[in-house]
């Protein structure tokens, strides 16, 4: 299994060369960027490449691979953080929009999600996240809480199989990690009793009373009983009996135990698998000075796991498909 850091800084003129190669407004034509992107994605530098490959294939214990060092604008001539959405249809490319959209094509389709309860804003590939004034609590946009653990878009047939975040700017105090638990680190922790009550067992969710066809199945562990995947929301899994509530706990706690704070700074890149984790995100405090913590996000998909049905194009957005 890959390393789950890499010093990308002996590559960043490749890299600046590969920024400098896309087109220079991505959302004046998205569908052509994204396509560029992983064509360009195929001249990545050799042991970069090799590395992204390897974790591509069978993932790692820590269930991330970060890429540190990217080329990144400098802070005169990045843009203040927004602090609304969406951006500019004709904004520039920022450097770290390039690096996502590079990374994610070397690992399969960039993809877009209608996610099903109203959601609207993941209708894109590209997707940023900082501080916004009256947050959501849930939400990636808050900051005065702690964002718990999840499995993003588990209750969706087609769940990514990747998110990647990319740093243009970091929060003020260095505060703001990205909590990552892995269920490979967490799984050792559960006693065979867990393991056996939340293998395959079905928790079900319906988003609307009158509708049927918004009722989704999640599964806790799933997969290869000896190397699982995990799915893990507690707003999706309600424990019905107390058997289900011992055992979500005890799968709350130990991957708590074994959660890795992962710190973004400028020029970081984060690749989280989203099968084998389960993340959340440390409280920090927004200043809005226009220098706020500013991430970007994209989701992948890859042929495993059924996530592929043969036809999809990097941009396309996927209806919603409720897991059963």
């Amino acid at each position: 299994m890959t390393s789950s850091t890499i010093d990308c800084t002996p590559y960043r003129a490749e890299l600046l060369a590969l920024a400098a190669a896309l087109p220079p407004v991505p959302r004046a034509d998205l569908p052509a960027f994204l396509a560029e992107a992983i064509r360009l994605a195929d001249r990545l530098p050799h042991q970069l490449r090799r590395a992204i490959d390897e974790f591509n294939a069978d993932g790692n214990l820590d269930g991330y691979l970060l890429l540190r060092g990217l080329p990144v604008e400098p802070e005169a001539v990045l843009p203040p953080t927004p602090v609304s959405g969406p951006p500019p249809e004709d904004r520039p490319l920022l450097a770290m929009e390039a690096m996502l959209c590079v990374v994610g094509g070397a690992l399969g389709l960039l993809t877009a999600y209608d996610q099903g309860y109203g959601n609207r804003r993941s209708l894109t590939v590209l997707h940023e996240l900082f501080p916004t004034p009256e947050a959501h609590p849930l939400s990636g946009a808050t900051s005065t809480t702690q964002l718990e653990f999840h499995t993003d878009l588990s209750h969706h047939a087609r769940q990514p199989n990747y998110i990647l975040l990319s740093c243009s700017r970091g929060d003020h105090e260095g505060r703001a990690a990205t909590l990552i638990g892995s269920i490979r680190k967490a799984l050792p922790l559960l006693g065979d009793q867990v393991r056996e009550h939340l293998y395959d067992r079905v928790f079900t969710r319906q988003f609307d009373a009158e509708d049927l066809a918004l009722t989704v199945n999640v599964k806790p562990l799933y997969g290869a009983q000896e190397d699982p995947y995990v799915s893990f929301n507690r707003s999706f899994l309600t424990a019905e009996t107390p058997e289900d509530l011992a055992a979500l706990d005890a799968l709350s706690q130990a991957l708590t135990q074994v959660v890795e704070p992962v710190l973004l700074t400028r020029g970081d890149l984060l690749v989280m698998d989203n099968f084998r984790i389960a993340h959340g995100r440390a409280p920090f405090t927004a200043r809005w000075d226009g220098k706020d913590r500013w991430l970007h996000r994209a989701y992948v998909r890859t042929d495993r796991n059924g996530q592929l049905s043969g036809g999809e194009r990097p941009g396309d957005v996927v209806p919603f498909l409720p897991r059963r």
